[in-house]
């Protein structure tokens, strides 16, 4: 993708292509001032590009969190235990696996702990009711009932819209910064760089849409 950025910006200002990830110039369609020089647009694009990641990155992150008919210990990756009156994940406490495909056993580093982990689950209000034996936890799986699984749904549209929000929220900021300079800079140089800066966005705000129906199948699928 870095490169792709650096072809694109690199043609609307007249480069002639990417040679061993350089860009190779040939007659010059823009005229770059000296401010211009110091405005990277390259490096101001894989700047938004990699604020964008990091909103996807956290969206798969939460979807997964979310529980389905299937075990899988990302189902507790939001979990926190007050761990000696520290906010800890569980994973950080525990090791968590998957025993017959419908339950987890959670297993805690510091036996003494296991009371808070227990109490962590329970207030987590994940749908499971843990089994402690003083050892360790196991968390059976319920089968989905259709309105929970409807339930679920709906969580996992809201986590995909507040992705879609930050999303656009890192373009305005992007064009903003492009604003802030634009007195110092041509007009084509403007206008491709919020071009380009769209294009990021559209491509995002697309994969959201394919991780979002992906999802939707997994929760809904019996």
């Amino acid at each position: 993708m870095y490169f792709l950025i650096l072809a694109l910006v690199g043609k609307a200002l007249g480069f002639g292509g990417i040679q061993n990830g350089l860009i190779r110039r040939h007659s010059p369609v823009v005229k770059m001032s000296s401010e211009e020089v110091d405005f990277d647009s390259v490096a101001h694009l894989s700047s938004a590009e990699e604020r964008m990641k990091k909103s996807m990155d956290a969206l798969k992150g939460n979807l997964a969190s979310l529980r389905t008919g299937r075990a899988s210990p990302d189902i507790l990756s939001r979990v926190l235990v007050d761990y000696y009156g520290a906010e800890t994940p569980l994973n950080q406490l525990a090791s968590i696996s998957v025993s017959g495909g419908t339950q987890l056993i959670v297993s805690p580093y510091d036996k003494s702990a296991i009371k808070e982990i227990d109490s962590a689950l329970i207030e987590a209000n994940l749908g499971m009711t843990p089994s402690n034996d003083g050892e360790i936890i196991r968390l059976n799986i319920p089968p989905l009932t259709e309105e929970r699984r409807k339930e679920i749904l709906k969580q996992a549209k809201a986590i995909g819209e507040e992705s879609k929000v930050a999303i656009r929220n890192i373009r305005r900021s992007s064009n903003d910064d492009v604003k802030k300079k634009s007195k110092d800079l041509s007009e084509d140089l403007v206008k491709q760089t919020e071009s380009e800066i769209q294009k990021l966005t559209d491509s995002y705000i697309k994969e959201i849409d394919s991780v979002l129906a992906d999802k939707e199948k997994d929760i809904m699928t019996v």
